[in-house]
Parts: structure tokens; C-alpha cells; sequence
């Protein structure tokens, strides 16, 4: 119990939340869509979180909440993760939800490819072997004749691009912007964004009769920011990040659940290997930083 009550131990109950309050915006998403058109749901996400994060944080930070001195790399990055959301709010509409995100959490691994060509990372022979296993894992979900082969995979091959992009731009700003700025631009952005575009497609009837829908798709997506904003201050990403594939987890039980789906047996499998090729990332990252500082890795 002690260990659960230090800095790593809560981290990892954070991002347990995380994933959990993810999971449970795919599959919210995904039944909302049917009650609502898909950009109007998407436009209150944004605003739920841009109006969320200023009542929240402003009366602690003031004007600081809004001082940036990167405005072009938080509009981009708010861009990247609206355009992944679109994937995802879409995607949802035809694919389960456990196979999605056992694809879409390919996205550390091709973050980790991006930043070794845009931001000349050096990456490991060990490295590269796992995000082609993760890859392998991917192509058992999508094969040919299986439950989710069809053209809408173009949404999540779209989603991983956009948000390892996103994660690499993230890594970027963090060392020299608020965590609470980044949240609330991202937000603001996303809100600026689809405000027209959600004028377009505006129903009343299905935004009063369904406005909880609404609301909770905006919180569930705020709330797992929040908790990564959370779990990141007091856990490094090489403790953490094993527990992001928990997601999987929590979508596929979703999956069953609310949407009677069970993915077949190709799939379990490329699940499986997304996952284990994701922790062996991760695992690799702690072998990689022990040795760095001249640690023996994982010595008892």
C-alpha cells in the first residue's frame, strides 16, 4: 500500500484513469454518433474543454493561464489533435472499438520512427524491431477477410499519423509551456476550428434531447487530459507509458459489453502483440536511460 501512496504509484493510478476516461469516450462516442451529428459532438468536446480548463485553472494562474511563447506550435499542435479526434469520432461510427484502439495504439512507436526523421533521435536496432512487430500485430487486426477489413481503416491509419506527429510536438513544448496553457489552447483551438463547421451541420432537437451525451463526451475527454497532465508531473513517461496499453483492455470490455462485439482470434492475437510491442518500447526506454546514467539496468 505504501507504493500506491508515493509519486510513481499515484502516476500510475492516474494514467490507469486515463486510459479508463479514454476508453470510455471511444465507446460513448461511438453510441452518441447514432443520436447526433458527429461534428456538432465533436465541436462541444473542444468547448467543454477550453470552458472546463479556463473556470478551473484561470482563478489559480490568472493571465499566465494564457501566456504562451510558442502561439504557432499550440495552434499546430491544437490542430494535429483535433484532426485525431475527427478520426477517431468518425472511425468509431465503423469499427469496433477494441480493435481501433488496439491500431491506434500503435502511435508511441510511430512517434518514436518520426522523431528519428524529423527530430534525428537516435533509434536502436531493438527499437525498430519492435514497432515492426507492433506492425505485424496490427496487419492480424486488419488482414484481409477479417471483421474490421474494410475502407474505413483509413481512419485510424490517419488518427496514428496525426498523433504521433501530436506526441512529438508535445515532447516538444514541454519543457517550456504550462501544462494548463497547452490544455487550454488546445481546446480554444479545436472550439475555433469546428465552430463553423459545426453551424453547418447544427441540429437543435438532437442538442436538446440528447445534450447529456454531449456533456459527457466533453468531460470524458477533459478528465483523461487532465489525469495524463497529472500522472506525467509525478511519474516519468518510462514508468507510465506500459500502463497507457491498458486501454486496449478497457475498450475491448467496452466493446462487449455495450456493443455485444468480440473480436475473433487473428485479432486477440495482433492485439497481443500491439500491446506487448508497445511495453517492450517502454521497457526498453527504462534499459536505454539506466544505461545512459551508467545504472546497471535492472540489477536486483
Amino acid at each position: 500500500m505504501a507504493y500506491w501512496r508515493s509519486q510513481q504509484g499515484r502516476g500510475i493510478v492516474l494514467i490507469l484513469l486515463a486510459t479508463l476516461a479514454f476508453a470510455s469516450l471511444d465507446s460513448a462516442t461511438k453510441y452518441a454518433g447514432k443520436l447526433a451529428p458527429v461534428l456538432m459532438l465533436l465541436w462541444f468536446r473542444y468547448l467543454f474543454q477550453a470552458v472546463a480548463t479556463f473556470v478551473l485553472r484561470f482563478p489559480v494562474q490568472g493571465r499566465t493561464l494564457l501566456q504562451t511563447a510558442n502561439p504557432r506550435f499550440q495552434a499546430l499542435r491544437g490542430v494535429l489533435l483535433l484532426i485525431t479526434s475527427a478520426c477517431s469520432f468518425f472511425g468509431l461510427q465503423y469499427l469496433p472499438v477494441g480493435e481501433f484502439t488496439a491500431i491506434v495504439m500503435l502511435s508511441p512507436l510511430a512517434a518514436t520512427a518520426l522523431a528519428a526523421w524529423t527530430l534525428k533521435d537516435q533509434v536502436s536496432v531493438r527499437r525498430w524491431l519492435l514497432m515492426t512487430t507492433g506492425l505485424l500485430g496490427v496487419l492480424l487486426v486488419v488482414r484481409p477477410g477479417g471483421q474490421v477489413f474494410s475502407w474505413a481503416l483509413l481512419f485510424p491509419v490517419v488518427l496514428v499519423s496525426t498523433y504521433a506527429a501530436f506526441q512529438v510536438l508535445t515532447s516538444r513544448l514541454s519543457g517550456e509551456e504550462n501544462p494548463y496553457t497547452t490544455h487550454f489552447y488546445t481546446g480554444l483551438t479545436g472550439t475555433l476550428f469546428m465552430t463553423p463547421v459545426a453551424a453547418l451541420y447544427w441540429d437543435t432537437t438532437a442538442f436538446l434531447a440528447h445534450w447529456p451525451w454531449f456533456m459527457l463526451l466533453g468531460f470524458f475527454g477533459t478528465f483523461g487530459h487532465l489525469m495524463l497532465i497529472w500522472a506525467f508531473m509525478r511519474a516519468s513517461a518510462v514508468v507510465l507509458t506500459p500502463y497507457l496499453y491498458s486501454q486496449i483492455a478497457f475498450a475491448t470490455l467496452f466493446g462487449w459489453l455495450f456493443f455485444q462485439h468480440v473480436p475473433d482470434g487473428w485479432a486477440w492475437l495482433g492485439i497481443a502483440v500491439i500491446a506487448a510491442s508497445g511495453v517492450g518500447n517502454a521497457v526498453l526506454s527504462v534499459y536505454e536511460l539506466r544505461k545512459a546514467r551508467g545504472v546497471k539496468p535492472f540489477a536486483e
